[in-house]
């Protein structure tokens, strides 16, 4: 069994949560045990960086520290966020190319007795890891009820392929190695131009009709190539595609379904897990339609009002000082 560390990132204890329920549920298939990091924070996500380079590289050095001094027979930390992969990765490489970056972020790192060496430690996405590290023939051999008939189109996001330091994925433009995976659980994966495109990031907060037009280009592409669903690997791109759907078919007065899951849980359900064990049911848009071409029923599919409600019911009031408790996403005996 291989043994990997493990950054969630904060999006999979909440709004990515069946990203979590369905790598839980898939590690034993594929041999890999997961050691969540300990005490780890924010990544800062997309704007931070932008905002307040030293904070922001200061707060990725702490996660790397920390993995740094948790290794035990491993150096490889696995992140399955696209954005949280991306940050742990330019900050270890940019603090090996900038001694001055090196310095500083170290300085700030001291004043809670850490300090990062670059290169201690390799940052690597799920997705890297699942298909360089497991294998392709690997995942085929573990399908017990193939996805034969269901048209997948593959979404990258813009992170994870810009850069890619070690050319894990190829292509920047049209890369294929989630392709392959795909593949490998038996769907057809149609033609996807825009796999690599933006899904608009936090712009659905900044600025609704520029993220609604990333969204529709990104639905009407997986529309026209008669895509029965969209697989991804990145909870904003997972977040956008789904929970702004209806507010994009509004805005341009178009009537898309095109229901947006994780590419973990599409291999959960080929290694023959039941869609609750992998969150499924829980998206905006149904994917009932679409997995009954797999002969999978998803049970008890919220309804989008209920989830938005529930969601909105969830937030914290504004005048709460209080401030969240973190709790472990693996439990102890989930962990290998």
């Amino acid at each position: 069994m291989s043994k990997y560390l493990f950054y969630p990132g904060c999006s999979l204890q909440r709004s990515a949560r069946p990203y979590l329920d369905s790598l839980v549920a898939i590690k034993d298939d594929l041999d890999i045990e997961l050691l969540e990091i300990d005490d780890w924070n924010c990544c800062g996500a997309t704007e931070y960086i932008s905002v307040a380079r030293l904070p922001a590289y200061a707060l990725n050095g702490r996660n790397l520290a920390l993995a740094a001094n948790q290794s035990n027979g491993t150096s490889t930390v696995v992140a399955p966020c696209s954005a949280c992969y991306l940050n742990l990765a330019k900050t270890d490489r940019y603090m090996r190319i900038d001694p001055d970056l090196n310095a500083s972020v170290n300085d700030a790192l001291a004043a809670g007795g850490l300090h990062y060496d670059p290169g201690t430690v390799t940052v690597r996405h799920l997705l890297d890891i699942i298909y360089h590290q497991i294998g392709i023939e690997a995942i085929k051999r573990k399908v017990v009820r193939p996805l034969t008939g269901l048209r997948v189109a593959p979404y990258y996001g813009c992170m994870i392929v810009r850069p890619d330091y070690e050319n894990r994925f190829g292509s920047p433009e049209y890369p294929d190695v989630l392709d392959q995976v795909l593949r490998a659980l038996g769907a057809t994966v149609v033609d996807f131009p825009v796999k690599t495109h933006c899904c608009g990031g936090h712009m659905t907060q900044i600025s609704p009709p520029v993220a609604y037009e990333l969204i529709r280009r990104l639905i009407y592409a997986a529309d026209s190539y008669q895509a029965d669903i969209l697989a991804t690997l990145c909870p904003m791109c997972q977040l956008n595609l789904d929970a702004y759907q209806d507010d994009m078919n509004k805005h341009f007065a178009t009537d898309y379904s095109v229901p947006i899951v994780y590419f973990t849980q599409l291999m959960g359900l080929a290694f023959g897990h039941e869609p609750q064990e992998l969150g499924l049911g829980k998206e905006m848009v149904d994917p009932r339609p679409a997995l009954a071409k797999v002969g999978v029923a998803v049970e008890g599919m919220v309804s989008a009002e209920t989830t938005s409600t529930k969601r909105h019911s969830q937030r914290r009031r504004k005048d709460d000082p209080s401030l969240p408790m973190p709790q472990p996403l693996i439990k102890e005996e989930d962990a290998s």
